[in-house]
């Protein structure tokens, strides 16, 4: 994940942390057990993620507290969207992959995307944790983390919601379609 060192203006802080809050007020199901008074204050402590958080937010990813690490004190988020977010979808796996291909490229790629914006792409772990939350992606798909040896021999790994379970499937990694992007994840 790359580190952004960018900044967000006060006025954007203000207006991101509203949203922040509300959504964790209206989906106490997700984080049980956790304040958001102790959320907001390690946010402000942290105001270099708050540019990553927004970056989730404005592509549509409706960022949402989904637990908190005790060892390292961070807050976790991920993209709690119904669907995959829509401002990420149409897009292949990855830089090699968006390279590679030489007519009808993506406008991105997830992992690409995913270091621009200051975030990891969930892994089938993460992305089994969030559908314990809700049922995500009952429409789309979103391209998860894929070991090396799958993406070595040109497979990229996808998940979504269908017939009452998680399924995770397979797809060459130059391959896009409208209704797949990806989830990311931030640790605070």
């Amino acid at each position: 994940m790359a580190n952004t060192k960018k900044k967000l203006p006060a006025s954007q802080v203000a207006e991101l942390l509203d949203i922040l809050q509300k959504r964790f007020e209206k989906n106490m199901q997700r984080h049980k057990g956790i304040e958001w008074t102790k959320v907001k204050a390690r946010l402000e402590a942290h105001a270099d993620k708050l540019w990553s958080l927004n970056e989730m937010e404005m592509t549509e990813g409706e960022p949402d507290v989904v637990g908190f690490d005790k060892k390292t004190g961070e807050y976790i988020f991920y993209d709690c969207s119904a669907e995959s977010p829509k401002g990420r979808r149409s897009i292949c796996y990855d830089p090699e992959a968006l390279e590679s291909r030489k007519e009808h490229k993506p406008k991105h790629s997830a992992l690409g995307m995913a270091d621009e914006m200051g975030i990891d792409i969930l892994t089938e772990e993460q992305y089994q944790e969030l559908q314990q939350l809700g049922k995500f992606d009952t429409k789309t798909s979103s391209w998860l983390f894929t070991p090396a040896p799958v993406r070595k021999l040109g497979g990229g790994i996808f998940g979504d919601w269908r017939y009452g379970r998680v399924f995770f499937y397979h797809n060459g990694v130059e391959s896009y379609y409208a209704a797949r992007g990806f989830r990311g994840a931030l640790r605070v």
